[in-house]
């Protein structure tokens, strides 16, 4: 096996660790929000095995149409934020995770649904392997923009010190589409000393529909090498 492959294969075991991991603290009657990405699949997946195999009584919230396919595969039964407002339990993956537990996400352009569904819920849980953990958040920050506005909010990233660059989509001409209909920025800002901060300019801007920050978790579970969980609160 190559480098690369035996790279890709640990770094795929410590997605599945940590979120089944995550998948543990859901129980009966709960409603819960399921994120989207590859870490969060796999507690997606455990939690359709447990409704499967244990008879767990649940109802999901999820953030885009992939995590929609991925529950329905499952066999987790979904339901909606317009009846049941408040979730008992959020689980995401991450792009990044700094020190503090401040999170950047978006790389699969459905942190708008994410980040609604994250702040819907009691307890928010990101899952996550060891290379998405930094001591600084130095990820570019996904910025999900009303195509209308894209010049004005170009503009604007620049004017707060970002490089920002158009999402384009690989497999079509054109730029990435969101599930909302929306465009996404990339925006550089280098390290990120105050994250706070920059949330707040950011969620000023004219023309953001929002932005890949997230200040809100509750816990993080990160997938070591050979299968360990670490729990960070």
């Amino acid at each position: 096996m190559k480098m690369k492959e035996r790279n890709a294969s640990a770094s795929s075991a410590e997605k599945q660790a940590a979120g089944i991991a995550a998948a543990k603290l859901v129980e009966d009657g709960m409603v819960i929000g399921l994120g989207t990405g590859s870490t969060t699949a796999f507690a997606i997946a455990e939690v359709g095995r447990r409704v499967r195999e244990e008879n767990l009584d649940v109802l999901a919230v999820v953030t885009s149409y992939q995590a929609e396919m991925l529950a329905i595969e499952a066999g987790v039964p979904l339901t909606s934020l317009a009846e049941h407002p408040v979730l008992d339990l959020a689980i995401d993956g991450a792009d990044q995770v700094d020190a503090k537990m401040n999170v950047i996400k978006g790389g699969g352009a459905a942190h708008t649904r994410e980040k609604v569904v994250a702040n819907s819920a009691i307890r928010f849980i990101v899952v996550a392997d060891d290379s998405k953990m930094s001591e600084e958040l130095n990820h570019f920050v996904p910025v999900e923009v009303l195509p209308y506005a894209r010049e004005l909010v170009k503009k604007q990233m620049i004017e707060l010190g970002g490089v920002p660059v158009m999402r384009m989509a690989s497999r079509k001409d054109g730029p990435v589409i969101t599930d909302n209909g929306n465009v996404i920025m990339d925006v550089e800002f280098g390290t990120i000393d105050d994250p706070a901060e920059l949330y707040q300019r950011l969620s000023a801007c004219v023309g953001v529909v929002e932005h890949g920050i997230f200040l809100n978790t509750d816990e993080v579970y990160v997938g070591r090498k050979g299968g360990a969980v670490e729990i960070i609160k």
